[in-house]
């Protein structure tokens, strides 16, 4: 089943904008980029309404499930090629305030500042999978360096929560947050958070575009709706195995009702002797309808069994889809249970029904 984007990826989607800049189709200089960065979450920040402003360099996580990796090393490594890295994490360039916005919730340490610029010392706020993978716990990589290819120092200044960054069904993967003021890009994406109307919101946000730079190019939406990329399998793969649930769920009435009429059908007339001698309602049915059911509890038995051990794959299809879940599997049995009352209903009015005398006239 699928739940709230929330906490499990590390980005909260609701009530947030995402406005994409491209700033060399604007006519920018890498050299401008900063200061128009600025004056960007500066001017987002001033409409009524916004809680919080950050940015990232390209695409935020999971949006058109672009990201970058990096090859990471230690401090103490001097062979910084490729194959020596110690680990490729997920880097992405992030402003100030970006972890607010996006709804990331900071474990330790600090969030990047307005102060890691160009001409200060490289830092990054890193995930917790890095922190553990790389220095062993959260509090040991607090202040702790590692090195990029071109062999540049970077100090660990933070540890947020872990996410989702490429794919929904990924499991936990290392992650890089460094500053974008440090490695400024040519598109940025600013992250917008308000409990505004969309609509009104958009509104407002073109408005401060256009104060800023009528020429900018910009794309504003929801985060909900650039998240349509990497929701669209989970989605489709949802509907299919509804589309499936459904057609098995009526291949299982048919199949059920089939045997249970054909069963009483065959025993008309030792159900009517029954009858006769006196034999009670539970007996008739047990009689008539005791071997259908029977193969209804196996088949359902059977198959909570085989869903049990298909969920690896279940959930490798539909982001934190499990069959494990204990409303799912009360579910199931309920759903089962109801199908073969449905199922059996009428073979079961019919068994009881029947009129010995007229049974025996016929014989």
């Amino acid at each position: 089943m699928m739940r709230s984007l929330h906490a499990p990826i590390g980005i909260d989607p609701r009530n947030t904008m995402l406005v994409v800049a491209n700033l060399s189709q604007s006519g920018y200089t890498i050299d401008q980029v900063p200061a128009m960065q600025k004056r960007l979450l500066f001017a987002m920040q001033s409409i009524p309404g916004v809680q919080r402003v950050g940015s990232v360099n390209q695409y935020p996580p999971l949006v058109y499930t672009a990201a970058f990796r990096a090859n990471i090393f230690k401090e103490s490594a001097t062979d910084l090629r490729p194959a020596s890295a110690a680990a490729r994490p997920f880097r992405y360039d992030i402003s100030p305030d970006y972890f607010a916005a996006a709804g990331t919730a900071m474990l330790a340490g600090r969030d990047i500042s307005w102060h890691d610029g160009k001409g200060t010392p490289a830092v990054a706020v890193v995930n917790r999978r890095f922190a553990v993978d790389m220095f062993q716990s959260i509090d040991a990589a607090l202040g702790r360096y590692y090195k990029l290819q071109d062999g540049a120092r970077v100090q660990i200044v933070g540890v947020v929560e872990d996410g989702k960054y490429l794919g929904l069904t990924d499991g936990e993967e290392p992650a890089v947050f460094l500053s974008s003021l440090q490695s400024p890009a040519m598109q940025i994406s600013l992250v917008v958070r308000s409990p505004r109307d969309p609509q009104q919101l958009t509104t407002a946000i073109r408005g401060k575009l256009r104060g800023i730079d009528s020429g900018l190019l910009a794309q504003v939406d929801s985060w909900n709706n650039f998240l349509e990329v990497v929701l669209f399998p989970a989605r489709m793969a949802t509907m299919t195995l509804g589309v499936l649930g459904i057609m098995g769920a009526m291949l299982s009435i048919t199949g059920i009702f089939g045997m249970a009429a054909w069963s009483v059908s065959r025993r008309m007339r030792e159900l009517g002797i029954r009858i006769a001698l006196g034999a009670q309602r539970r007996e008739v049915l047990e009689a008539a309808l005791g071997r259908a059911l029977r193969l209804l509890a196996i088949g359902s038995l059977a198959g909570l069994g085989l869903g049990i051990l298909a969920s690896r794959v279940l959930a490798s299809i539909v982001y934190q889809a499990t069959s494990r879940d204990p409303l799912v599997l009360a579910g199931v049995v309920l759903a089962m249970a109801l199908l073969g009352l449905i199922a059996t209903w009428i073979p079961a009015q019919r068994a009881l029904s029947l009129d010995p005398l007229v049974l025996l006239r016929d014989e």
